[in-house]
């Protein structure tokens, strides 16, 4: 278990966070005293938001081409509704 102060987490916050293993425990201090713990989560690093930096895999167009069955030929028509808003 790493002990940090407060001064030392407020300057490198993200780094410690990443830096972290499940489970791992960051005890935090002020004045020589504890005041806090962090500690990672024990949830599967897959599960988590992609690493700053690194980029998420692109869309390829076209897959969802042909998902469309049916579109009604008054798809764009405006709605019974709103007719008098339109005029």
């Amino acid at each position: 278990m790493a002990t940090l102060t407060i001064e030392e987490v407020k300057a490198q916050l993200g780094d410690i966070i990443h830096r972290l293993t499940p489970g791992e425990e960051v005890v935090i201090t002020e004045n020589n005293q504890p005041v806090a713990k962090l500690v990672a989560s024990e949830a599967p690093r897959s599960a988590w938001p992609s690493e700053p930096g690194t980029a998420k895999p692109r869309r390829k167009l076209g897959q969802q081409a042909g998902s469309v069955l049916y579109m009604a030929s008054d798809f764009d028509e405006p709605l019974e509704d709103f007719k008098e808003y339109m005029e």
